[in-house]
């Protein structure tokens, strides 16, 4: 299933940072998917991680309905993705399945290891991605940009680049989407997420004169512009 907009999170739940955006593009017609490194299994306080791990699976399941969101999943383990070539390219795979005009991830001045790692496996999976001569089971396909939600965990070095704006409505669904989570339903004492990412919105909607915004760090190589004139 092609998508335009797709995000890539190392755990299920990480789409908290850019549902967002994802409910935004999706209300002006664009097509969404999520894709999920790890189910995140680790993170809850009494539950064996197995059995949370099928939890969250069907958590994200019905996030992804909420949202209109295409899924994929992969079955990284928590505290263990590593940035190696076999999971870039596993990774590639997916982005030729979804074909995605446009990816979100994880910056990576991360606290987590996960998100590190997660950052770092583009720019070499959408490389992979885009060259033939991989065999990846699908055609080619080169993702023409990259960009780094805004996460409470990733903002070592972040400097936001790009505003997005959202409105209530956007916001609406995702949190009804989020809520999708027995983390994000609060069922256990932990950070106030939800809180969190609305209060963001607003001072990021303040910045630049919009009620409610998110913001996005680019690439290096994407803050170069080719122009006529500076007019």
């Amino acid at each position: 299933m092609q998508v335009d907009v797709l995000t890539v999170g190392a755990h299920m739940g990480d789409e908290v940072a850019w549902g967002m955006a994802l409910a935004a593009h999706k209300r002006q017609g664009a097509s969404i998917g999520m894709l999920h490194l790890t189910p995140g299994e680790k993170g809850h306080p009494s539950m064996d991680p197995d059995e949370y791990a099928e939890q969250k699976r069907e958590e994200a399941r019905a996030c992804a309905d909420v949202l209109g969101a295409e899924l994929w999943i992969h079955d990284y383990k928590d505290g263990e993705l590593v940035c190696d070539d076999a999971v870039k390219l596993d990774l590639a795979k997916s982005l030729r399945e979804s074909k995605p005009k446009t990816v979100s991830t994880h910056w990576r001045g991360s606290i987590h290891k996960d998100h590190q790692n997660t950052a770092d496996l583009f720019p070499d999976a959408g490389f992979y991605s885009a060259i033939r001569s991989f065999d990846l089971g699908a055609d080619p396909h080169w993702v023409p940009s990259v960009y780094y939600g805004e996460n409470w965990e990733d903002l070592q070095g972040y400097e936001p680049e790009i505003w997005l704006e959202i409105t209530d409505e956007d916001i609406e669904v995702w949190e009804e989407a989020m809520r999708c989570y027995a983390l994000f339903r609060g069922e256990w004492k932990t950070f106030e997420y939800l809180e969190y990412y609305k209060a963001l919105a607003r001072s990021r909607g303040c910045e630049f004169g919009s009620k409610y915004a998110v913001s996005f760090a680019l690439p290096p190589g994407a803050r170069r512009q080719r122009l006529k004139s500076l007019l």
